[in-house]
């Protein structure tokens, strides 16, 4: 097991259980207590976890990936405008990579029906395409995180290695001047091993995102091509994605393309 794995893994088991004992971890996880020890230390440094005598408390601090119901009651609108702005720059027979997100799932819905290959590691979009005669489905495997039904690690990441697409459509968790992160160490890895898969890198989040990070670094503005994000925009918002370089759309903005 990777350690990135690894911790995710202890950190899934001390968020489910809200407090969890050092040798109950131990045995779930199948590691040394020394190296659980070091995990733990590591969560508490980030915030996610409290290091108690003999165990850890989850501090639920709201780094920690929501659930994907609870995170698309949040910006609806915005989102389904973000998607709209993504979508009308697809051609029909395009290939598309689509990770997992709620924005992401609004951009997959507004796809069904269109002649398209559509790769993805998120059980809830495979499944709009799963039935659908117009649409070519590849479903990236791997460890599937829970709370939101997405393939993650290290068998993830081999098979985007032959993997290659027009388009990878990526949402995010914060956006700051020094570029964009996430909410789990193994989402970022996987979303990196898609960075690589795609002739073009388009990220779409709504403006709440942005000026704020999140738990793990993903990559900086390089990495991106175009960001597409919502007309709630504030200035300073819009100045970190002008500095960054990147082709910025903004839904219900008219654009040269």
């Amino acid at each position: 097991m990777l350690v990135e794995e690894r911790r995710q893994r202890v950190l899934d088991l001390v968020s489910k259980r809200g407090f969890i004992a050092l040798t109950d971890l131990a045995q779930a996880v199948q590691v040394s207590e020394s190296t659980l020890r070091r995990d733990l230390d590591y969560w508490h440094q980030q915030g996610a976890v409290r290091r108690t005598h003999g165990g850890a408390i989850y501090v639920g601090d709201g780094q920690a990936l929501p659930a994907l119901e609870e995170r698309s009651a949040t910006k609806p609108e915005e989102k389904r405008e973000i998607a709209k702005a993504a979508v009308a720059r697809m051609r029909d027979g395009d290939a598309v990579l689509l990770d997992g997100g709620t924005t992401t799932l609004e951009v997959a819905r507004l796809l069904v029906g269109r002649p398209m290959q559509i790769v993805t590691n998120s059980l809830p979009i495979a499944a709009l395409f799963a039935n659908s005669y117009e649409t070519d489905l590849v479903m990236l495997g791997g460890y599937v995180y829970p709370k939101t039904g997405v393939a993650l690690g290290p068998l993830t990441v081999r098979m985007l290695d032959e993997i290659h697409v027009h388009q990878a459509v990526l949402s995010v968790g914060g956006v700051t001047a020094k570029g964009l992160y996430n909410s789990n160490l193994l989402l970022v890895e996987t979303e990196r091993q898609m960075l690589r898969a795609a002739d073009e890198v388009v990220v779409v989040a709504d403006h709440t995102k942005i000026g704020r990070p999140a738990l793990a670094f993903l990559c900086d503005f390089a990495a991106v091509d175009t960001f597409i994000t919502d007309g709630g925009l504030s200035p300073a918002q819009r100045a970190i994605l002008e500095r960054g370089e990147v082709r910025l759309i903004v839904a219900g903005e008219a654009t040269e393309e």
